[in-house]
């Protein structure tokens, strides 16, 4: 019987999946800004203004615009998204079908994923092609992981923000959150060439973390313990998920 129900329900979330997909693709306003965004600052950045230090500036950039990059489609997708959708009845809708809970969210999740993939291939494409830089294959494909990885948190960073926003300030505040979240974090300026006063807030965002993560990889990071940063994550993570399943009782109650 449980094979049975598997092979009736993994075709649902294979549709789901590919229907959020798709209908994300055939959103300009979100697909553009997502994949150029990255690759325009550090064609700027970290190419034309980046070829001093050795490549050292390329390098930097293509991990931490790597993290930035992977950070949009996430709180767009889950932030934006789950708010407009909710506030449509489009959520309302799904709950109510015999469609398992569990599909809506994972579709979000996956087409968050393709996304950062897209953006992360694109971006050491230029990054390796256009900015000379040269990481081992092994750094590559350890950096490629580890920020692939690094989106999780971020969706559910994003589910939080759905949850609670309302529709019509969603991606106000989304904005809000990303742009200052990724400058204090170090991912257009190193955390050590920020005032110190800003230095010291960077340890309390997750981009923060996920890019020492990275920037570990290629030896370019403050010098913390690996450990440290995946246990921050993790604890953000579920801390977002907690109140972003508050945020949804909420809703259902009011």
């Amino acid at each position: 019987m449980s094979q049975g129900y598997e092979r009736n329900v993994l075709p649902i979330y294979f549709l789901e999946a590919k229907y959020e997909f798709l209908n994300t693709l055939r959103t300009p306003g979100f697909v553009l800004p997502s994949l150029a965004f990255p690759l325009m600052f550090y064609a700027f950045f970290g190419i034309a203004f980046g070829g001093g230090n050795g490549g050292q500036q390329a390098a930097y950039l293509a991990a931490t615009y790597g993290v930035f990059g992977v950070i949009g489609p996430a709180l767009f997708g889950f932030g934006v998204g789950i708010a407009t959708e909710r506030s449509q009845g489009w959520l309302m809708l799904k709950q109510a079908s015999p469609m398992p809970g569990m599909a809506y969210f994972t579709a979000k999740l996956t087409m968050s994923l393709i996304f950062a993939q897209m953006i992360l291939i694109l971006l050491f494409s230029l990054a390796a092609f256009g900015g000379n830089v040269n990481f081992t294959p092994g750094q590559w494909a350890t950096l490629y992981l580890t920020i692939s990885l690094g989106n999780i948190p971020f969706c559910a960073l994003g589910l939080l923000i759905g949850s609670w926003s309302p529709a019509r300030a969603s991606v106000a505040i989304v904005n809000l959150v990303y742009l200052p979240m990724s400058f204090l974090s170090g991912l257009w300026i190193p955390v050590n060439m920020l005032p110190k006063f800003m230095g010291d807030l960077a340890v309390l965002f997750p981009p923060y973390h996920l890019a020492q993560l990275a920037l570990k990889v290629i030896d370019m990071d403050q010098g913390g313990q690996v450990w440290v940063h995946v246990v921050v994550l993790l604890v953000q993570t579920v801390l977002f998920l907690w109140l972003a399943l508050i945020g949804f009782r909420r809703k259902v109650r009011d």
